[in-house]
């Protein structure tokens, strides 16, 4: 469905079939026609499969015909990685080394030319940046090769831990463990539109019937516009009345080297005039979980508070500027093509008056001079 998706935004046939056509996998061919679900217009992509060339493969199999290809870097690179990922989350659900993994349904040679082909359609279609909505993933149960299983299944699962789903009660696997894969090593992040101009939008069909909506996946195209920038992240939060300033130091220091995007730390008053603090803690929402035991380990909190939100962000450029005592870089906040924030490194301001023994201030006041004299071109991006 992905795949189908690129192909109705604009991806030609004959481009993705030569391209694939570079793994060498004999008895393989690919279709696509155009077809309709619940009223709505689609595209429908096929892989043709002789029985021979079904055979399960491991990991090292699949790597060796994506590298052994003439595939360019960046399509090998990322068809690696959608692999390896995928065998990482089935080797956690049957507890067992992902080299050791055998793909049966995934490691097929249709699923091969479903995930290559989704990395030559991005490069095709020349996207740099991948969002994803929150993810649907079904309901009910789904049968495969290990019987009838929930869903989300297993393995599904693991390449789902960590992601926004969005709660949904149509029938069935709306995502697969292929799917799972692909969306999941693409995107950069989960959440809503971004600011952008809209030139393609693409569905893709999948082979049954929705029962509540229809059975399509979109794909949107566009240009981002320079507003600035936007993602989804989870926001923590515990009250603390009864841990002391060391431990609060320690436990800021901790989370952030796990990978906190940011901590934060209010006073606050409690039930019976109890002098508290609330820590707060942004994280991207694959990497809350980690954070969130963390909390339950390092702290006496016995609830921590948790929910999704929406940040919105100045884009980030660096410039260097020059002082009497040195080089200073100076960070840049850019928003529809005007810079609205300059400020001097600290860290590098530090250094300077350090090695020269000068006051601190004195470096930063001159830093933020000279960045004032910055010119930043209209449409800059990211630096």
């Amino acid at each position: 469905m992905i795949l189908a998706a690129m192909l109705d935004a604009g991806l030609p046939l004959d481009r993705l079939r030569s391209e694939l056509g570079n793994l060498g996998l004999s008895g393989v061919d690919i279709a696509a026609q155009k077809v309709t679900k619940q009223g709505f217009a689609a595209t429908q992509f096929e892989v043709r499969c002789e029985q021979n060339e079904q055979g399960p493969r491991h990991l090292a199999d699949i790597r060796k015909i994506i590298s052994d290809s003439p595939l360019s870097g960046r399509v090998k690179d990322r068809a690696g990685r959608i692999f390896t990922r995928l065998a990482e989350a089935e080797a956690r659900a049957h507890g067992t080394g992902f080299e050791q993994v055998h793909f049966h349904e995934v490691g097929a040679a249709d699923a091969i030319m479903d995930i290559v082909g989704a990395c030559i359609g991005l490069e095709a279609l020349q996207v740099d940046r991948a969002i994803c909505s929150p993810i649907p993933p079904g309901s009910g149960t789904v049968r495969c090769e290990h019987g009838v299983l929930p869903v989300p299944a297993p393995g599904t699962m693991a390449l789902l831990a960590g992601v926004p789903l969005a709660e949904c009660d149509e029938p069935g696997e709306l995502t697969t463990p292929t799917g799972a894969a692909i969306l999941t090593s693409l995107a950069e992040s989960y959440g809503p539109l971004p600011a952008m101009r809209v030139e393609a939008v693409g569905y893709g069909a999948g082979a049954r019937e929705g029962q509540t909506r229809p059975n399509l996946h979109r794909l949107i195209l566009g240009l981002a516009e320079s507003l600035g920038e936007a993602d989804e992240v989870v926001m923590l939060q515990a009250n603390l009345d009864d841990a002391t300033g060391q431990v609060v130091g320690y436990v800021t220091d901790k989370l952030l080297e796990a990978g906190a995007l940011d901590v934060f730390t209010t006073p606050i008053g409690m039930k019976k005039g109890r002098p508290a603090v609330l820590i707060t803690v942004l994280a991207e929402p694959q990497g809350a979980d980690p954070l969130e035991e963390l909390l339950f380990v390092e702290t006496t909190t016995f609830g921590v508070r948790r929910w999704n939100t929406h940040r919105s962000k100045l884009q980030r450029a660096f410039e260097e500027v020059s002082t009497s005592w040195g080089p200073v870089r100076i960070k840049l906040g850019l928003r529809a093509g005007r810079c609205l924030s300059a400020t001097p490194e600290y860290e590098d301001c530090l250094k300077l008056a350090t090695e020269r023994g000068v006051p601190l201030r004195e470096v930063i006041q001159q830093a933020a001079q000279a960045a004032r004299m910055i010119k930043v071109e209209p449409g800059r991006q990211n630096g």
